[in-house]
């Protein structure tokens, strides 16, 4: 007879039910609005697929506080925005990446330095140029 009595609440017990929504859908409309901060805020989610043992290498390295910085200086070393530089820009007028590889950006420069404007150059790009040169060209710039 156990068995066939009723309880007067229905579902699972535990927390009071404090909104008409179910849980489900309550955690639904919390992760979107969650992803709504997150891309006001400039982040975005980058999916990744890794051997094993990278993924758990990067994990690892995630958790270190100086994570991002050093990120940072990687993607910088690695990779020029070539919106922020006026000449690479025009170098690149038929590319549509926004990004190019750091010796590739090298090599563009010195395959078409003819067309440079030299005079007009910001130091932030005659900066660039010196390090890629420093990095890729033995610090020689071959033109």
């Amino acid at each position: 007879m156990l068995g066939a009595m009723k309880t007067d609440k229905p579902g699972r017990p535990g927390r009071p039910k404090t909104s008409p929504l179910s849980r489900r859908e309550q955690f639904r409309r919390a992760k979107r609005a969650q992803r709504a901060r997150e891309r006001a805020a400039g982040m975005a989610v980058v999916p990744l697929k890794l051997a094993a043992r990278d993924a758990e290498r990067l994990r690892a390295a995630m958790a270190r506080p100086e994570f991002v910085r050093e990120l940072r200086a990687l993607l910088d070393d690695t990779l020029v925005e070539t919106a922020a530089f006026e000449n690479l820009s025009a170098l690149c007028w038929n590319r549509r990446d926004h990004y190019l590889g750091a010796e590739e950006a090298f090599r563009l420069y010195e395959r078409n330095w003819r067309l440079v404007d030299r005079r007009r150059m910001k130091p932030a790009e005659r900066a660039l140029i010196e390090r890629l040169a420093a990095r890729y060209g033995n610090g020689v710039l071959n033109v």
